[in-house]
C-alpha cells in the first residue's frame, strides 16, 4: 500500500493468550497516523515497539470491550505527563465511547478527567452506516454481531487515496461483505482456527 504501513502492535484477547499484546493496530501514513482500537496494554506495546504517543494523531474504537479500549486512559496519562502532548487527538467510536472514557479514565485515575489537559481531545461517537470525516481519515462504521454493551462496528477507513477494513470483534455477518468490499486492506479477527463461540469468528470460518 503506497505511502500507508500497517503495523501490528497487538493482536492478542482479553486473557492474554500467548503472551501478546491486546488489540492495537497502528497505520501510519504521510498524511495521517493513527491507531485501531486501543487494548489496555497498547501503551506498553507502543514503547516495546518504537511508536511515539505523540505520532498518534487519532484513535478509531471498534467496541467498548476493555480489550479494545481500555488503554485509552492510560494513553491520555501518558500524553499529559510524559510525551507532554500538545496537538489535539482524535478519538472517535460507537455511540456511548465518550461517557465510558470518562468513566474509565475516574477508575483507573481518581480525578483525571477533570485535570485541564495541554492538548484538546475530540471524542465522535460515529452514527452506524455514515461517513464521517476525521481530520484526513473518512470512516464509515458497519454494524457487527457482538455483544459489549453497545453497538459493535466494523470499520472501513479511507485515507491517501486507500481503504483498509477492519472487521473487529464479531460472529459472521453477511454485513463484512458489504463493509469490505472494494478494499486495499482487510484485517478479520479469527479467534480460533477452527472451533466456533458466539460473538467471534474462527480462521475455517
Amino acid at each position: 500500500m503506497k505511502n500507508v504501513s500497517v503495523k501490528f502492535l497487538g493482536s492478542g484477547d482479553a486473557f492474554g493468550s500467548g503472551g501478546r499484546f491486546q488489540m492495537c493496530i497502528f497505520v501510519d501514513s504521510e498524511e495521517i497516523s493513527f491507531l485501531l482500537d486501543c487494548g489496555a496494554s497498547s501503551l506498553i506495546a507502543m514503547k516495546r515497539f518504537g511508536v511515539s504517543p505523540s505520532d498518534v494523531e487519532a484513535i478509531l474504537i471498534t467496541h467498548l470491550h476493555g480489550d479494545h479500549f481500555g488503554g485509552i486512559p492510560f494513553f491520555i496519562l501518558d500524553s499529559q505527563l510524559i510525551s507532554r502532548r500538545t496537538k489535539p487527538l482524535i478519538i472517535a467510536g460507537p455511540p456511548g465511547i465518550e461517557d465510558r472514557i470518562h468513566r474509565a479514565m475516574e477508575v483507573l485515575f481518581p480525578g483525571l478527567s477533570q485535570v485541564k489537559q495541554r492538548f484538546r481531545i475530540e471524542v465522535t461517537e460515529l452514527p452506524e452506516g455514515v461517513p464521517t470525516k476525521l481530520g484526513e481519515l473518512l470512516v464509515t462504521p458497519e454494524l457487527v454481531t457482538h455483544a459489549s454493551g453497545a453497538p459493535a462496528y466494523a470499520l472501513r477507513v479511507q485515507l491517501a487515496g486507500k481503504t483498509i477494513v477492519y472487521s473487529g470483534d464479531t460472529e459472521w455477518t453477511d454485513r463484512l461483505v458489504k463493509v469490505a468490499d472494494g478494499a486495499d486492506l482487510f484485517i478479520c479477527e479469527a479467534y480460533f482456527y477452527d472451533k466456533r463461540i458466539k460473538f467471534h469468528l474462527d480462521y475455517q470460518t
